[in-house]
């Protein structure tokens, strides 16, 4: 099973940098949105992917057994899928903020459009 998850993460990495490379604003928010969720999928397998032994500790032992997956992994992706969507809707509440300032979701236009009439703050001191 893990091997399937490593193609799969490998395939969202791969089509998160494509659309980070992109000139629109939205395909950078959606490959922001897909980064965070290989980056899940990466740390969820780490943990071992079993459904023979439940990660549950029994009264007669210390500690999980052998074969048991990694609760842990489990607890960090469920606090990243949080930081990950109000990470996103920031990024996508800037987005349209943009567009609606500029008038454009393209960061080469949006280049262009910047006021050319204010002074630009001092370099050195």
């Amino acid at each position: 099973m893990e091997p399937i998850f490593a193609i799969l993460v490998g395939a969202f990495f791969t089509v998160a940098i494509y659309l980070f490379l992109s000139k629109h604003i939205i395909r950078v928010l959606m490959g922001a949105a897909i980064l965070g969720n290989a980056v899940n999928l990466l740390i969820f397998t780490a943990g071992r992917v079993t459904r023979e032994v439940p990660p549950i500790i029994g009264g007669d032992s210390d500690a999980l057994s052998d074969f048991a997956a990694n609760p842990l992994p489990q607890a960090l992706v469920l606090t990243a899928i949080v930081i990950s969507f109000s990470f996103f809707a920031f990024l996508l509440v800037l987005g349209y903020r943009a567009f609606q300032e500029l008038h454009t979701d393209n960061s080469d236009e949006m280049r262009v459009a910047e006021p050319m009439a204010e002074p630009s703050p001092p370099t050195g001191y």
